[in-house]
């Protein structure tokens, strides 16, 4: 049976928010809980506070950037939190994006594929206990290994849209945590990540997929649908060109062309309007416990898929980011 992940969204209110989340998430049977990390809280910290206020639940990262930090102080990172949450902890990595890498990080946004392949292959010799021993293209050298902590077993999950992506997810990761994708074309998209697991003689059915499907229950369906469509025009507009050629390639090009072109122009409001009504239904799981229960099941029922985390969207209040976590469990 595919488990059931939850994602804690950006922006919260304070620390104890966050906190309160994940102990509300772990009392209603959800397997993992994963933390955001962009231009707000240090996830690292946020991570080591709910090593220490939870029990069982797993905790993950939605992703730790390869130009944020160096991959030994990720190892570094990966161990410790493994030693405070007793082996709980699974590490999320990904390409981030052109704005990220070069107006938050200041770095050069140069073969981000090359660069996220060498980080995560360089973690794994860190949290090993290996001697750092490497040739790449952007990481050369070595010579130190870990001192004054045990090495410890990091499970690494890559986010990843794209198809040489995902192939690398499945190559060289632990798991793959894709977002904004129909259950058809998820799918499709699996036959990338497992043929990267089979370049490296690996089983995929020892990796972990988890995909995000931001979701939302209300007593008002209607409202639901629009918070969707406002947080899909946001995605599609603003948020980089990775989830807009996603999407679009998914069979929504003519809509995300628009949602783009009004939004370039200013007009938000004309960019949510060009949210199709075929986008709401088959990306996210909106409207009553029933309809967003069977558009969740439609992605547990793939062959491949290991667990579901259920996603927000921005405008949701607490409590009905509550409501929804309640009505949605495991």
């Amino acid at each position: 049976m595919s488990e059931r992940d939850i994602v804690v969204p950006s922006g919260m209110d304070d620390i104890d928010d966050v906190a309160a989340m994940a102990t509300h998430a772990e009392d209603h049977g959800y397997d993992r809980i994963s933390l955001p990390e962009v231009t707000g809280r240090d996830g690292v910290t946020l991570l080591a506070i709910l090593a220490d206020r939870t029990d069982t639940i797993g905790l993950s990262n939605d992703v730790f950037s390869p130009w944020g930090r160096s991959p030994a102080i990720l190892g570094q990172t990966g161990v410790t939190l493994q030693e405070a949450s007793d082996g709980r902890y699974r590490m999320g990595l990904g390409a981030s994006s052109p704005d990220l890498t070069e107006k938050w990080h200041l770095g050069e946004f140069d073969r981000p594929l090359r660069r996220l392949r060498e980080t995560v292959e360089l973690v794994k010799q860190v949290t090993s206990g290996e001697r750092i021993d490497y040739d790449g293209e952007f990481f050369e050298g070595g010579g130190l290994s870990l001192r004054g902590v045990d090495p410890a077993e990091v499970p690494i999950d890559v986010a990843a849209l794209g198809p040489k992506a995902v192939e690398l997810a499945g190559r060289f990761a632990d798991g793959w945590v894709p977002q904004l994708f129909t259950a058809e074309a998820l799918e499709d998209r699996l036959d990338d990540f497992r043929r990267g697991a089979e370049l490296s003689d690996r089983n995929p059915e020892d990796l972990r997929v988890a995909v995000t499907v931001r979701s939302c229950v209300l007593d008002d369906p209607e409202r639901a649908r629009e918070v969707a469509r406002r947080q899909l025009a946001f995605m599609v507009g603003a948020y980089g060109p990775y989830y807009r050629q996603s999407i679009a390639e998914q069979g929504f090009e003519a809509a995300t062309d628009s949602i783009r072109e009004a939004w370039t122009e200013g007009d938000r409001e004309a960019g949510v309007a060009a949210v199709t009504d075929e986008m709401v239904d088959r990306l996210v799981a909106v409207g009553t416990q029933e309809t967003a229960e069977e558009r969740l099941e439609r992605y547990e029922a793939i062959d491949g898929v290991d667990a579901v985390r259920i996603g927000f969207f921005g405008e949701m209040t607490a409590e009905e980011r509550r409501r929804t976590t309640e009505m949605l469990a495991p």
